[in-house]
């Protein structure tokens, strides 16, 4: 190196330009695919859970909207690794409330009424929702910290979402349920 510049040709093979086009594409992409994946969620969710599932998706968009309110409040821009960090925020509120009505499921199956069922199973999936919350909360918190970039965008994403979905998912589904059990009472539940 100290010798100067090796005596070996040059031969450009393929020269290409990145514009701010591509990345605009990935985001539309990105996007669309989230946008897809949410749909098939909140379709899946509807029919093997009925009302349940619905209000467990009004929940869900609620959580959306809180995500985006939070972003906008922090003036974040909504890149790709943030869509990503959405896209995994739905799969972990999905999670938490799959875990709440299978617990549901089996207390209304061992003959407990609606709302003893409905109480038994928030009690028995908290545990677990918190740990999976808390975990994937602290390695938000350390790609925060260690990472740069996108790095930190799809952290702060992430650990918006994580908040926003514990609170949706053990408050405001339980509070739909709980509205929709008083005012009906229904003598076995739908689920």
């Amino acid at each position: 190196m100290r010798a100067g510049a090796l005596p070996a040709p040059l031969t450009i093979m393929e020269e290409r330009t990145v514009g701010p086009d591509l990345g605009k594409d990935s985001i539309e992409a990105g996007e669309i695919a989230g946008l897809l994946g949410l749909s098939f969620v909140v379709l899946f969710i509807f029919v093997t859970y009925g009302w349940f599932g619905l209000a467990a998706n009004v929940a869900l968009m609620v959580n959306i909207a809180l995500i985006l309110g939070a972003l906008s409040t922090l003036g974040a821009t909504l890149t790709l690794p943030g869509i990503a960090g959405i896209v995994l925020t739905i799969g972990m509120a999905v999670d938490a409330n799959v875990l709440v009505f299978e617990r549901i499921k089996e207390e209304a199956i061992a003959g407990r009424g609606p709302m003893r069922a409905v109480e038994a199973g928030y009690q028995q999936a908290l545990s677990t929702i918190l740990d999976a919350n808390i975990t994937t909360f602290i390695a938000a918190f350390l790609l925060f910290q260690f990472g740069s970039g996108p790095v930190r965008g799809f952290a702060v994403t992430l650990g918006i979402g994580i908040i926003t979905s514990v609170f949706t998912a053990l408050l405001l589904t339980r509070l739909f349920l709980v509205i929709w059990l008083r005012r009906r009472r229904p003598q076995r539940l739908p689920i």
